[in-house]
Parts: C-alpha cells; structure tokens; sequence
C-alpha cells in the first residue's frame, strides 16, 4: 500500500441502491476504497423532502457530518436543528442521529474513527 490514495467518491458503490433506497438516497461509504486504516468517510445524498427511514447510534464512536449542499435537519435524540451548507455537527457515540432534506435536497460527508462495527440501527422518530 502506498501512503496516499486519491478516488471519486462517486466511483464507490451506492449501499443505498443496493438496499432498494434509491433514488431517494445515495450512501457511499469509501473506507475500504480509500485503504484507510484510522479514519471511515461517506458521502450522503438525500433527495428535496426526503427523510432518511432509519436513524443510529454508536457504541463507541463518534462522527463529524459536514454539509456539502442544499438544507435540511438532523435529529439528535428527541431534539431537531436546521441545516446548511458547510454546517459541521458532531455527534457522540450513544447520540440517536438521523437526517432529513430541504426542498433542495441535503448532501453529506460524515467521518469518524475506522469503524468498531458498534452502530445500531434505530427507529428514524421523526415528529409529524
């Protein structure tokens, strides 16, 4: 392995395709194309007006979601906040999370530490 790697994010397989949740949404999760070995990274897309159907939570880990573009919310616990580009949110580890998007649609990266495979999948609690 060299000491650098340089790839499309686009060129990473679509898990939310995959799944059956496109074209609504567009994961890409590039750990593994990246070779990293501290770090996991994805690129998040969410179609206007779409909420993600599922939130999670980690164990251990904590996550840093930058917004590229568009707007939206995240839902942290029982607690909602608005969105935008180039907004950072840090999110610890037992912190319920989950996104939703504007009108115009909502583009994210989240990284955070390799990944101790300690996520849970939670219900996505979105007030009506």
């Amino acid at each position: 392995m060299t000491g650098y790697t340089i790839k499309s994010l686009k060129d990473v397989d679509d898990q939310a395709a995959k799944h059956g949740f496109s074209p609504d949404l567009e994961a890409r999760f590039a750990r593994e194309d990246l070779d990293c070995e501290q770090l996991g990274i994805s690129y998040q897309r969410l179609a206007p007006g779409v909420r993600q159907p599922f939130a999670h939570r980690h164990g251990k880990d904590e996550e840093i979601y930058i917004v590229l573009a568009g707007s939206g919310q995240v839902r942290l616990d029982d607690e909602t906040a608005d969105i935008g580009p180039l907004d950072a949110v840090r999110v610890g580890p037992e912190t319920v999370r989950g996104f939703a998007a504007g009108p115009e649609g909502l583009t994210l990266l989240a990284v955070g530490p390799h990944g101790s495979g300690d996520a849970s999948v939670e219900p996505a609690a979105w007030p009506n």
